[in-house]
């Protein structure tokens, strides 16, 4: 089996909450509280959760963009989470990203062929007729015009800028993009068009990917594995299949409920849970789900459950590891 191109292991990403007259930073805000995951070479892990549950802040500690507060970020086997500067520089060749809102993370004063030649130039690759061919080449690659590259980005609709975006995160061949909700500002025949493209493009230059959503039937269509996020922390870990088939968390098997079923006569029991997410400045004792959790136990009220690995995948649940343990 090949190794894992990236492995997070304890990742924690605290913000600090300044209050009072002096604004001190009395307490935190656990956006990711522990969170280990890998991803190997041309794999593509799903990250699913409500929002407000730490994924694109993960995303973003994963990318550099957010230097974690504790844990590891090992990529190629080497820790990036202690690097800055020059010495990242290298690594941002390696792992790009792929943003929520085209139009805000693409720069609205400049032309698709700025925006798409900067990477080359940061990092200073080949003369200006060599970056002007390769951008007409990302161009075609993502399925947009070569006339592109003199137009800005609000002339584009919005599956457009996203090809724009998708161009970009591809221009250094990197070996690992991030997608961070990139179809879920989209209407739901263009969202088909971009999760096709990025097959494709995974496919053509075996790109792993981390792809971060809300709706388990778009991480469905495109992951090799999924995992569970709520509150700052991995609940469940396992192939898609398994996922989809055999939820083990009571807060998995809410997510798969809530996926709309295309047949009218069909009728599935949903598994609604009720409320919203805690906030993550102050988190509930012991499991942080066990608020809203409709099976809950009492030793989720004071105990939060480690991921453990089981035969199958990866599960932090008082009440289905006690099931595991009484059958085996």
């Amino acid at each position: 089996m090949t190794s894992p191109i990236l492995q997070v292991d304890k990742l924690k990403m605290y913000f600090p909450v300044k209050e009072g007259i002096l604004m001190r930073a009395t307490r935190f805000n656990r956006a990711v509280d522990g969170v280990s995951l890998s991803i190997r070479p041309g794999e593509t892990l799903g990250l699913v959760g409500e929002s407000g549950c730490g994924k694109s802040t993960l995303g973003r500690c994963i990318a550099r963009l957010y230097k974690p507060t504790e844990g590891r970020i090992d990529f190629e086997g080497t820790d990036i989470t202690q690097l800055s500067g020059k010495a990242l520089l290298p690594y941002r060749k390696d792992i790009q990203m792929i943003f929520q809102d085209p139009m805000e993370s693409l720069n609205a004063r400049h032309t698709v062929g700025d925006i798409l030649e900067e990477p080359f130039i940061i990092h200073r690759i080949g003369s200006k007729q060599e970056r002007t061919q390769k951008v007409r080449r990302l161009l075609d690659i993502v399925g947009l015009p070569a006339r592109s590259v003199t137009r800005y980005p609000f002339e584009f609709s919005g599956g457009q800028r996203q090809r724009i975006s998708i161009a970009r995160s591809i221009a250094l061949n990197p070996k690992l993009v991030i997608c961070d909700e990139p179809v879920s500002a989209l209407d739901v025949s263009i969202q088909s068009q971009i999760l096709n493209l990025l097959v494709d493009l995974q496919e053509e230059f075996n790109l792993a990917y981390l792809f971060i959503a809300h709706d388990l039937a778009v991480v469905k269509h495109i992951s090799n594995r999924i995992a569970i996020m709520y509150l700052g922390k991995i609940f469940e870990e396992a192939d898609g299949e398994a996922i989809y088939q055999s939820p083990q968390h009571p807060y998995t098997e809410s997510l798969i409920s809530a996926i709309p079923i295309p047949d009218p006569r069909k009728r599935i029991r949903r598994e609604v849970i009720k409320g919203d997410v805690p906030s993550p400045i102050n988190p509930p004792r012991g499991c942080s789900f066990h608020p809203r959790c409709p099976k809950v136990i009492d030793t989720c009220h004071v105990e939060q459950p480690s991921l453990r690995t089981l035969p199958d995948r990866k599960l932090a649940c008082h009440l289905a590891l006690d099931a595991v343990s009484t059958t085996s």
